[in-house]
Parts: structure tokens; sequence; C-alpha cells
């Protein structure tokens, strides 16, 4: 049984902003909660519901409010504008009391931006099944994996009738929450005198709101001993030589063992693989000798695809690898740019793989990506030379070692067992005429792009491109000096 097959029985936390998913006028508020439970019945989630409601509760009629109580509805008074802030702070600390497997859903507008990208970080440490609702803006950030993401409306649609509650008595699940005052009760009573209480304005007026939004995962720590079901799996590489190049004088031929010894220094034995990405027209042929030497396999890229290569090679390699397993991206631009390591992200969320990073400069942010490990390249390398206490410069001994690694043309798909093979590919007809090709392809590419951010400027702008006149032709006055009869 996987961890989503086994949460279908375990609790499900639900966590609600009456602001941007309000109750429909005349819709009974009992029936939001056996709406939402029918929702997960219909997708095989039998485990136990909690749902809070979020919203500046002063202004939630009282009969919605007996209503949600009398489901077993928590009610909980946020101040306007930090409700989001507010329920990820609760759904952080829900996390934390109920470890996997388990479901969460948000029903909320705002889950982007900031939300989207801690969520993301969280849902890669520790996977729960992922609901999504909203009412008019929907999640577009496209960090997140999650099961559903439907609208509020069509929700409470499909629900269910209100469940049979004697008059005046409400469920032991249901309380009131004042997230200001750090207040609680069970009666809907007590809950509006507190609202309305001296002590509960005071503390409004003297306690500034938590205005910036709260991350769990910035303060993470970056490197954490190994599992034991990751210490011993498949270890792959895939290295950006563009971005992290070998130092002029380093023995290419130390660059695998650096990195064993980095892994094993933290708990990894298990069998490491590396490809290493760049135009390898430009790398020098001792480089490529020295690293194929020690099994390293090298794949031929060209900048405006290099990328795209390295991710559609990881998704290969984990088809064939499923978890669990790990994964180390040696990169400046996948560990800083969001756009880059999103697909990889996706797939941590979804199995249970291990991902380190290495790159020349550290990123001035957060990674998106979670890893149990960071490395800056060039403390990376000087692992195995630490061992060894001395720098190994480039000798003729090194230009002559047999060769092990693959060599893969990634632009026409071409393996080569050996270096001579590889180089004549490189240099044949039809790799050549693929380069121009692809080439072609991405100046097209750029131009239609450009034209359609224009065109989406235009139409933002309400300003239709101005169309160019025709010039006047030869013998003919401009129009305003014509000489007509009356």
């Amino acid at each position: 049984m996987s961890g989503y097959d086994a949460a279908k029985t375990e609790k499900i936390g639900v966590w609600w902003d009456m602001n941007d998913c309000p109750i429909p006028e005349g819709y009974d508020a009992r029936r939001v909660r056996p709406s939402i439970e029918r929702a997960f019945k219909e997708r095989g989630y039998s485990g136990p519901v909690s749902i809070t409601a979020y919203a500046d509760q002063t202004q939630t009629p009282s009969h919605v409010l007996r209503g949600l109580s009398s489901s077993g509805v928590a009610v909980a008074h946020t101040r306007s504008g930090y409700t989001c802030s507010v329920m990820h702070r609760d759904m952080v600390e829900w996390r934390g009391q109920n470890p996997p497997p388990g479901t969460i859903m948000i029903i909320s507008d705002q889950v982007n931006g900031d939300f989207s990208w801690d969520l993301a970080r969280l849902q890669q440490r520790t996977r729960y099944g992922l609901f999504l609702a909203y009412s008019k803006k929907q999640c577009n950030d496209y960090l997140l994996v999650y099961f559903a993401n439907c609208r509020w409306e069509k929700l409470l649609e499909e629900g269910g009738a209100p469940p049979v509650v004697v008059a005046g008595e409400l469920s032991s699940a249901a309380m009131f929450y004042c997230k200001s005052c750090n207040f609680d009760c069970q009666s809907l009573k007590k809950f509006r005198n507190h609202l309305s209480s001296y002590k509960h304005g005071m503390e409004d007026a003297i306690t500034p709101p938590v205005t910036k939004f709260l991350f769990a995962t910035k303060s993470w720590a970056r490197n954490y001993p190994a599992s034991p079901e990751h210490a011993t799996s498949k270890i792959h590489v895939l290295w950006d030589m563009n971005d992290c190049p070998i130092p002029e004088g380093y023995d290419a031929r130390q660059v695998r063992p650096s990195i064993e010894m980095a892994f094993e220094e933290i708990g990894y034995s298990g069998p490491v693989s590396i490809t290493a990405y760049a135009d390898q027209t430009q790398t020098p042929v001792h480089h490529l000798l020295a690293l194929s030497s020690t099994g390293v396999d090298f794949a031929h890229t060209l900048p405006w695809v290099h990328y795209s290569r390295m991710i559609t090679d990881f998704e290969i390699w984990t088809r064939v690898n499923p978890a669990p397993a790990s994964v180390m991206i040696i990169s400046d631009e996948v560990a800083s740019s969001k756009s880059r390591s999103k697909i990889i992200c996706l797939k941590l969320q979804k199995f249970n793989y291990n991902c380190f990073l290495a790159y020349s400069v550290r990123p001035s942010e957060t990674p998106l990506l979670v890893t149990s490990a960071e490395w800056l390249w060039e403390s990376l390398l000087a692992v195995s030379e630490t061992r060894r206490h001395i720098l190994h410069k480039c000798s003729e001994s090194e230009r002559v070692v047999a060769s092990t690694g693959m060599f893969c043309c990634k632009l026409c798909f071409c393996d080569c067992k050996s270096l001579d093979a590889f180089n004549k590919h490189l240099s044949n007809k039809e790799h050549r005429k693929e380069e121009h090709r692809m080439l072609a392809h991405t100046q097209s590419f750029r131009r239609s792009l450009r034209q359609f951010k224009i065109s989406k400027y235009h139409d933002q702008a309400r300003c239709p491109p101005k169309r160019m006149r025709k010039a006047p032709r030869k013998g003919f006055l401009p129009r305003p000096l014509r000489f007509t009869r009356r």
C-alpha cells in the first residue's frame, strides 16, 4: 500500500477562508460539512474530518456561526486581511501534530505566491494528500501536486442534507477561537461577548498584526543525516559544466571521488552515476578523457536546450529508478530559478526521492527544492584533495587513460562508447544540420514569443497597434491640401 492509499483512512484537516469562499446567501450553513465529507467519500477517503473556518467573525451572522458549530465546524476569528497567514500557521502546527499519512485541504483564493512556495517545500519533506478549493482565483503557480482543485460553489451544490442535531445542542468538536487573544470556548454567546469585550478590543489595539508572511521552511537546515531507506539507495548526479566548471589546474579524475566522499561523510554509500552536461566541443580533450576514465557520462547540449535536457533526463531516470533514491543537481541556474526547478519539485512531492544541491555561487534566496545537503562547488571538489593533502595538476598520464563513461549527443540522441566516435559524430554533416535546425527553431520561437507579449500588452492597455499609413502617390497633393469644387 502506497502512502497516499494509506492516507485514505487517516485524518483529514480542512482550513477554510470564509472571506474568499463565503457561504452563498440562503444556503444552510449546516450543509457545509456534509458537502466536504461527501466530496472526500466520492474519492475513497473515509478518515475523520476536522474543519476550521477563518474570518472576521464579528461580520458573520449568528445563525451562520450557529449552523457551522452545530455540525462540528470550528470557527476562528482573525483580523481582516491576515486570514491567510493565520491559516498557514495553523496548518503547519497541525502537520507537526499529525505526521503522515494524512490529507489536507485548503479552501481559499490565496494559495499562490508565498503560500504555495512554502507549502510546496513542506510537501517535499512530509507528503500529505492535498486538495484545493477556490471561489474566484484558482491557484496557478503550478508548484503543488494536488488531487483535486474544485470550485467552492460546485463543492457546496453536490453536498448532502444537514445533520440532525438536537435543538440547543452543539457538537463536542465545535469550538470557537479568537486568534488575536488565544481565547477559545464552546458557547456562541461567550464567543460573541468576548469579541465585543474591552479586553479583546484592547488586545487588537496594542498588539500589531502580523503583516509579514511567516515562512515555515526558510529556517530549515540544509544538511541532514541519511535516512535508512536512502543510505544505500542509488544516487544520480546531473552536473552542469557551464555553471560549475572544473577549476584550472584541478585533476579532473578527482571529481567523482570528491562527490562520493562528500556523500560518505553524511552517511550515503549507494552507487553513484554522474552525467556532465555542456557543449562538449568546448570541453578540453584531457578533461573528457580523465572524467570518462572514472565512469562519468557526457551529454552534449547547446545553451538554448541545456536545462531542458537535464530536466528531461531526470524524469527518464526516475521512471527507471523508483523511490527511494536520491538525485543531485550541480547547477547555479536550477538552484536559484523557480521555473527551472519546478518539475523536480513536483516529482519530490509525489515520490520519496532525496535531493542534493551544489552550486558555484550560493543562491540569494532559499531554493524551491528541499535538500538533504548542499555544497559550494569548490568546497565539494576540495573533499578528496583535503584527504590527499595535494592538488593534482593535469598531467600527460591523464590524457591517455581508458574511457569507461558513455558519450551522448542530446541533440541527435546518439550514444557513443568512445571519445573518438563521439568527436566524429559531433563533426559530421548530419549533426551540424541538426544544430542549425534547432537554432532556427529557437530564434523563430523567440520572435513568436515577442510578438505574443506585444499583442498581450496591447490587449491589456486597450490600445491596438497603429497601422502604417500608405505613402502618398507621386503627383498627388496631401489630402488636406487638395483643391475641390464647391
